[in-house]
């Protein structure tokens, strides 16, 4: 039997607070949970947005807290950490794999890192049938952090993860 630090228990718990807005994914899937660290019966943990004005954060933060004070801890302090900014690279690969198996076409590729020439994706794969033939509908989906495509040879809508 493995015994966790109090530190990688506070990670565990963390880590399994799903995305309000993807509950299929956790935070950890999301790269959104980027520190624990524990003093005593006190946690600090820190967690970056997707996108700067995410509305979820709130319910993050929330949720974060009832989980780790749930588990006995004390106090719980959750800090929003705005720099460095949020990427899908940060995103776990069981995180990506999530996404296709939920029906939304995860990131591809890489994010930009430095200024120059725009990257264009050639085309998004169907998260239901596989095709490429797809098109975006709307740059904007559910989510800030979504695009909306359609299938043109499932003709199903889906959303995709955009690289950021």
């Amino acid at each position: 039997m493995v015994t966790l630090t109090p530190t990688q228990a506070a990670w565990r718990i963390a880590a399994s607070v799903p995305d309000p807005e993807v509950p299929v994914l956790t935070i950890e899937d999301l790269g959104v949970l980027r520190a624990v660290e524990v003093d005593g019966t006190t946690v600090h943990v820190d967690i970056t947005p997707t996108y700067s004005g995410c509305p979820a954060m709130d319910t993050i933060r929330d949720d974060v807290v009832l989980a780790l004070t749930a588990a006995g801890f004390d106090e719980v302090f959750v800090r929003l950490v705005l720099s460095p900014a949020w990427t899908t690279d940060w995103m776990t690969q069981a995180g990506k794999t999530k996404l296709a198996e939920y029906g939304i076409a995860p990131p591809t590729g890489r994010a930009a890192v430095s200024t120059g020439p725009i990257r264009l994706a050639l085309s998004v794969r169907c998260p239901r049938c596989g095709s490429v033939d797809t098109r975006e509908v709307s740059h904007f989906g559910s989510t800030s952090c979504k695009a909306l495509f359609e299938c043109r040879a499932c003709l199903e809508p889906f959303d995709h993860f955009k690289v950021h």
